[in-house]
């Protein structure tokens, strides 16, 4: 089974298990924000046609994070993701000097965490004079990435192997 399909199912059951824990075993808490275990792209986005994530990539149901987040596969990141992945996961050399430096999470959508849990690099984008607005921002544990398409206005998980 693949990653993406394995972790469409845990997210499925963790959304059905939620629910279950909130029936009278008094044992678990639940939120008001559940949600459901898989989503598609809202037609039109911001900047790109329907059934696009906005940037131009074109989605297909993804399961959500733990944190509610999208999650978008590492081959469903635009190449130049790709290649920031690669980069990351070599210890760079990295394009800008910014890359690397602690990502404030002053937006508060990914989870809180202590002060240089979060690292932020550059996706670069073609034509763009400067560094763009595509990061990939990583926590502390190698499975926490996240790519944002709008300059930290929204985030998605990123699923999938470390890089491609």
């Amino acid at each position: 089974m693949s990653l993406l399909r394995s972790l469409s199912v845990l997210a499925l059951l963790l959304g059905l298990a939620l629910p279950l824990s909130a029936c009278g075993d008094g044992g678990g808490a639940t939120t008001s924000d559940q949600r459901p275990a898989t989503t598609t792209a809202p037609a039109g986005g911001t900047g790109g046609g329907p059934g696009t994530a906005g940037d131009g990539a074109t989605r297909s149901p993804v399961p959500r994070g733990a944190e509610g987040l999208d999650a978008i596969a590492v081959g469903d990141l635009p190449p130049e993701g790709q290649a920031t992945l690669r980069l990351i996961a070599a210890g760079g050399p990295f394009p800008y000097r910014q890359d690397g430096v602690t990502f404030q999470n002053r937006e508060r959508i990914l989870p809180a965490r202590g002060g240089g849990y979060y690292r932020e690099y550059t996706v670069r984008t073609p034509g763009s004079p400067t560094r763009g607005a595509r990061r990939i921002v990583v926590g502390r544990q190698p499975i926490e990435r996240y790519y944002t398409a709008d300059h930290y206005a929204s985030f998605r998980l990123i699923v999938g192997p470390e890089h491609p």
